[in-house]
């Protein structure tokens, strides 16, 4: 799909320990890319970093985001052609625990990155990834637009609008035609709820499901009417890929704010979600709670993907009865097979991509 455009290319991951991190950091090195990852050490067991040996595919550098000594000391070593940063705390629930830490690493570790891009000489084109919770949720039924305004009512969602507003000010101030000297291109995504194989986050629907199921246990849903912008992790991953292309071809043209979520028609509940993810798996049951003492949670949220659409000719391959089928696979290879997931992954990236042909995916 991407003809030969990572190739060679030196390529920071920040956050490639992570779900989506590792996932994006295996399919670049698919493509030929020199891959160097920035992060903590994985902060579940297991995780999809360990069971496809990354550390052995690409070059690990342990290191936190807040630190900008050691954020500076990493661009300088990899001297990178393009940057993803993926580096966060992501999980809602965590940051009423403990918001101290997800702003200093939502936000604060977001500038660290942003100042490392604009002093280094090598960056061409760049992606901070945030979130679909980056917007004011008013509960409507619409979807969100990368205009619409910023806001959050939790920690996690005002640290990631907060690393909007932070981001659209040095594309303003520093990458753009405006600033001074040459830019890179720079552009943030806003994905919706992504799910995949080899996820284990707490207070996230398919590690819950994963982790009842196998255990024999009923699935505890506790907002079963909440609708998400659910997605396949290559979904997204394909748009960010596209999206950094697209920066290296015209960075004038494709830097700013970008969606990455589901089709209008393709929304379901998280009930929904747990009934068709027991379907396929072939067993098991659903509990909702008459009550339960929760933080605040969006009942609705979407978003609109028109601009990615039009502009990128992105769109989703897999919809979202494929991506509950794909997860599934791939936990249940996992079971049977151990630890050998570096094949699965790729057999399901190489399988992404062959469908994405067929639908003559960035055919234009």
């Amino acid at each position: 799909m991407f003809q030969d455009i990572f190739k060679n290319q030196r390529i920071l991951v920040t956050g490639h320990t992570g779900f989506k991190g590792s996932w994006l950091a295996l399919w670049l090195n698919e493509l030929g890319a020199n891959v160097t990852g920035f992060a903590l050490p994985p902060n579940t067991r297991p995780n999809h970093f360990e069971l496809i040996g990354l550390a052995d595919l690409a070059c690990h550098i342990e290191g936190d985001i807040r630190d900008f000594q050691a954020v500076r000391q990493a661009f300088e070593t990899v001297r990178p052609d393009i940057v993803f940063h993926l580096a966060a705390q992501p999980i809602v629930s965590e940051s009423y625990h403990d918001p101290k830490t997800t702003f200093d690493t939502n936000v604060s570790g977001t500038v660290n990155i942003l100042e490392a891009l604009r002093q280094s000489p090598t960056v061409k084109a760049a992606v901070v990834i945030t979130s679909d919770k980056c917007y004011e949720n008013r509960e409507w039924i619409w979807g969100y637009r990368e205009n619409d305004p910023l806001g959050g009512h939790d920690p996690y969602s005002a640290s990631k609008g907060a690393a909007e507003i932070v981001s659209s000010a040095y594309l303003r101030s520093y990458f753009n035609s405006g600033g001074q000297g040459p830019h890179p291109g720079f552009a943030t995504a806003r994905a919706g709820n992504v799910i995949g194989g080899g996820d284990w986050a707490k207070d996230r629907i398919i590690p819950d499901c994963v982790r009842s199921l196998t255990a024999g246990k009923p699935i505890v849903v506790r907002n079963p009417q909440a609708t998400r912008p659910w997605q396949h992790v290559l979904d997204p991953l394909c748009g960010y890929l596209r999206l950094a292309a697209k920066l290296l071809e015209n960075p004038e043209k494709f830097s700013g704010a970008w969606n990455f979520g589901p089709q209008t028609s393709d929304q379901i509940t998280v009930c929904e979600l747990a009934k068709r993810f027991i379907s396929k798996w072939g067993e098991g049951r659903i509990e909702t709670p008459f009550a339960i003492k929760a933080p605040h949670e969006a009942h609705f949220l979407h978003l609109n993907i028109d601009k990615a659409v039009f502009d990128l000719q992105w769109r989703p391959v897999l919809d979202s009865s494929s991506a509950i089928d794909w997860t599934v696979d791939w936990y249940q290879s996992w079971r049977r097979s151990g630890n050998a997931c570096r094949d699965l992954s790729i057999r399901q990236i190489r399988a992404f991509t062959g469908l994405a042909a067929k639908i003559r995916l960035f055919a234009s």
